[in-house]
């Protein structure tokens, strides 16, 4: 694609990378055969394409966005298929993140938006906040009938129907391997996932410890920024994230790690892109040298030995996340792992499409967000699966509002098959048959 940015806008490095990624499309239409906003709308704007077009006429005449640009920016998951799709290479993830900013800082969008986003801005990323506001839901949610504004009702329709007690297992500590060290490794504990699961951070613990791990929760770490970044708000973003790069960088320099862990997959796709978020600052150097020994918890489990089981008798559907399987380019470890550990996997029609959770996306877009739940839980439900496993709290969360399938996380899945105790979602709440114990 040709560009025409003018010697001084590209002296802007924001600029000049995307004018790097423009330049790389070819107009070929492959990433609309994967778009998921374009198979429910079927607009040409609502797909990388189209938005590939708005975004260079936007940075190109340095003009505000507009409110059509926005509307289009704004249906976009970042789902990420399109990168996995583009025969050229197009790193649509970066130039979507610039948008994104630029939309923040020129356009003003209206009072009930501003106010919305700020409202998930302070509340999500923060794992007391988002109790509390889950408790406040939770309480309102009988009555979201009477809410007007669809996102207002998604937002009280996301409360679980229980919420559970703090994990002792989140606080700053070591927990050390069992028998012979393999490996000293530092948890992201992450921030809603701690509000809404913490059997997760439990179950990825045991299973680590179990096969040879050290493993740090380290003083300071948080929020991962994706929330916040995905809004365009680069100030909020890069200050959660300085918290992670510190906190990790001084484990790094102190005893030593040989990966960082991570369990929530849309948010290692953003603490692997820190190098990139951090390379003009005065972190860069130490946000590389974090991202390079990030990982997810599957690329870290097929290093270690995870001991081949016998025969669960369970078919387990596959849920790939967007973020892995696109973000991050991880397809079929989650797959082996649990193979291994002796289920029957199967995957359902269509897996490189988006289930509509995306990070804030089925609270700010929650009619496309519905439709593409409703899609994801029928080809999943057509597999006829004893249990669905996915590797990322969002979608955990949205495709279990949409089935009677039981849905957990890989791990809590490896655990049980190595000798932890049943997953908690595999029972009617209040009837757990094995008590999760503190492991320290």
């Amino acid at each position: 694609m040709q560009t025409t940015f003018t010697p001084e806008q590209l002296t802007d490095p924001a600029i000049q990378r995307s004018n790097e990624i423009l330049r790389a499309c070819v107009h070929c239409g492959f990433c609309t055969a994967t778009c998921p906003t374009y198979q429910v709308l079927g607009d040409e704007l609502d797909s990388p394409r189209g938005r590939i077009y708005l975004i260079k006429d936007m940075l190109e005449k340095g003009r505000p966005a507009d409110t059509k640009t926005v509307k289009h920016i704004d249906r976009c998951l970042s789902c990420l298929a399109c990168m996995t799709t583009c025969p050229s290479g197009v790193h649509y993830m970066h130039l979507v993140d610039h948008a994104r900013e630029h939309i923040e800082r020129t356009y003003k969008r209206p009072l009930v938006e501003r106010v919305l986003r700020w409202t998930l801005a302070q509340i999500l990323p923060y794992p007391t906040r988002f109790r509390i506001a889950l408790l406040g839901a939770k309480i309102g949610r009988p009555f979201a009938f009477l809410v007007p504004d669809a996102r207002l009702k998604a937002m009280l329709e996301m409360a679980p129907k229980t919420i559970p007690p703090v994990s002792r297992n989140d606080d700053p500590q070591v927990f050390p391997a069992q028998g012979a060290r393999k490996m000293r490794v530092a948890l992201m504990t992450g921030c809603a996932q701690r509000a809404l699961n913490t059997d997760i951070n439990d179950a990825t613990i045991r299973l680590l410890t179990r096969l040879g791990c050290d493993v740090v929760i380290a003083e300071g770490q948080g929020c991962c920024g994706a929330l916040t970044h995905h809004m365009g708000k680069t100030q909020e973003s890069h200050a959660t994230a300085a918290k992670n790069i510190r906190a990790w960088h001084r484990e790094m320099t102190g005893e030593g790690l040989d990966a960082i862990v991570i369990n929530t997959s849309g948010c290692g796709t953003t603490v692997k892109d820190y190098g990139h978020m951090f390379r003009n600052e005065a972190l860069a150097s130490e946000a590389a040298a974090v991202s390079e020994i990030a990982m997810d918890v599957s690329e870290v489990l097929m290093k270690l030995d995870l001991p081949d089981g016998a025969q669960q008798g369970l078919k387990v559907a596959y849920h790939a996340a967007c973020s892995l399987q696109h973000g991050q380019q991880i397809k079929t470890y989650p797959k082996d792992l649990l193979k291994r550990a002796g289920y029957k996997v199967v995957e359902p029609a269509d897996s490189h499409l988006c289930c509509g959770s995306a990070g804030t996306y089925n609270l700010m877009q929650p009619e496309i967000s519905k439709e593409l739940k409703a899609r994801k839980v029928e080809t999943l439900e057509a597999t006829r699966p004893d249990i669905i496993a996915a590797g990322n709290i969002g979608c955990m969360m949205k495709v279990g509002s949409g089935t009677e399938v039981p849905v957990v996380h890989t791990v809590e899945l490896l655990d049980w098959a190595t000798g932890g105790p049943r997953p908690a979602g595999l029972d009617a709440p209040g009837k757990r048959e094995v008590p999760v114990p503190i492991l320290r």
